[in-house]
């Protein structure tokens, strides 16, 4: 190849890499990130041969840019575990299955056409921090690469361990009617089979493999995708609607009226659920998450505590981990299940059929269901464009403008903030509530904006309206993806 290297020290993210490949990356820039990974791995297995699992999704150039990174990771010596075209959770889920050292899975989750990306892990459900994200940048740009003689070995029909490993644990008592959206993504070859499987009658909703996403991005978060479902279950009177991203770790729903319910509240009717049979029990959600996890009642009579953590499904895994917690939520729709219900990684699938098992175990609909938990006003993730260079300085200093608004006590809608988060951007609250949130996107050149009212649609609107001009001010704002 008569080309140089070409890789964007920006695409090194929080907990995974991404870049639009041969704008920020090229085929040798991907060697070398397989030789930093391959180097970074042996060094924390202290292996000579580390084994590591490697996916991919169904994108038109993944499977190349998985043929570079295996070079990159076997000149270092690792033995290269191929289970072909893949989910994310389906690769975690081989690290255990066959007692691999890490898992490297090339993706670009629910990020535009064009965008490549891995997401990688050492320790078993876990995948990389910021500080091993950091190690792996400062090992593939400055080179320092070991050296070993590796191999690559085809495990063949893996597909179908994972599948099996779902549906024998999971069949419903109940007859589900599911639709089942997959945004051409490669969830449309895995999602319908299983929830057939364990009992669910499925409409398939663009589930046939298309990599140009000709309809709208994978994304349970993506308004257009939510509309469609939404359209689907209405038509064909279904109990329940699912969406799931292009790399299958994350799921959104749709009740049977065709509402659209954000991942939150189906996270808190499954941490209810689960609060019965496990008392005293931990949960972790993201701050872009509903404040009724912590006010729950239910949560409450059975003694269960709700930390409040950063967005991320690194993040979350890892503090779901440590916390030893049941469980974790995230309002993108990553849910994560630890031990006895899961390995602790994030499976959209895997959290689909908790919501059938909810729907199973009781006789009552889902919009039954979600209007016992009190009703609030929430946004949907908003996305203004940011560039990366600007987005953390931008949130620094609006973490600074709103502590003083706090410290002054001045009023938004007539409210004073009574509390302020920081461990991911600034989440602020008020007395009756409501909330905003500002952070910026661990994976994207871009912000993210949620806000939610228990009182009024109307003060969520003035919430974002406050939130907006103040990122105006900046001046390096952009476009947003969506806006209420």
């Amino acid at each position: 190849m008569n080309q140089s290297i070409k890789i964007n020290p920006l695409g090194f993210r929080e907990y995974d890499a991404r870049w639009i490949y041969n704008k920020d990356i090229n085929l040798l820039g991907i060697i070398d990130l397989g030789k930093g990974l391959g180097t970074q791995i042996k060094k924390h297995t202290k292996k000579e041969n580390p084994s590591v699992v490697i996916g991919y999704d169904y994108r038109s150039y993944s499977e190349e840019i998985k043929n570079a990174l295996k070079e990159g990771l076997m000149s270092t010596g690792c033995f290269i575990e191929d289970i072909g075209l893949s989910l994310s959770p389906m690769v975690y889920f081989a690290q255990f299955n066959l007692n691999s050292d890490a898992v490297a899975m090339v993706t670009a989750s629910h990020n535009e056409n064009g965008w490549t990306g891995v997401k990688m892990g050492i320790q078993k459900g876990l995948t990389h921090a910021p500080e091993e994200m950091e190690e792996l940048k400062e090992l593939t740009l400055n080179k320092n690469f070991s050296k070993g003689i590796g191999k690559d070995k085809e495990i063949k029909n893996f597909s179908k361990v994972y599948k099996d490993d779902l549906i024998n644990k999971n069949r419903i008592k109940k007859k589900l009617k599911a639709v089942v959206a997959c945004g051409n993504g490669t969830a449309g070859i895995f999602a319908p089979e299983i929830l057939r499987e364990i009992g669910c009658e499925v409409i398939e909703l663009d589930c046939n493999l298309d990599w140009n996403f000709p309809k709208y991005n994978p994304n349970p978060e993506d308004l257009k995708m939510l509309h469609a479902i939404s359209k689907s279950v209405k038509e064909n009177k279904a109990d329940i609607g699912f969406g799931f991203d292009g790399d299958g770790d994350r799921v959104g729903v749709i009740d049977n009226n065709g509402n659209e319910i954000f991942s939150d509240k189906i996270g808190l009717l499954i941490a209810r659920n689960l609060s019965a049979s496990y008392k005293k029990s931990k949960f972790i959600v993201d701050v872009k998450s509903t404040g009724l996890f912590a006010s729950d009642e239910i949560l409450k009579q059975n003694n269960c505590e709700t930390v409040y953590w950063k967005t991320g499904h690194s993040h979350i895994k890892r503090k779901v981990y440590n916390e030893k917690a049941l469980a974790g939520f995230e309002k993108s729709g990553h849910f994560f299940f630890n031990q006895p219900l899961g390995f602790g990684y994030d499976d959209g699938i895997a959290s689909a059929i908790q919501v059938c098992h909810l729907l199973s175990n009781q006789n009552k609909n889902m919009d039954d269901l979600i209007n016992e938990i009190p009703k609030t006003y929430q946004s949907p993730t908003m996305a203004p464009y940011c560039k990366d260079e600007d987005k953390y300085e931008v949130v620094d200093n609006l973490i600074i403008k709103i502590k003083k608004i706090k410290q002054e006590k001045i009023k938004i809608d007539g409210q004073e903030i009574s509390e302020i988060l920081t461990v991911n951007g600034i989440r602020f609250s008020f007395k009756d509530g409501s909330w905003g949130l500002i952070r910026a996107s661990s994976n994207k050149p871009s912000l993210v904006i949620v806000t939610e009212s228990p009182t009024s649609n109307d003060r969520k609107i003035k919430i974002f309206s406050f939130i907006d001009s103040l990122l105006q001010e900046t001046k390096k704002i952009g476009e947003y993806d969506q806006k209420i």
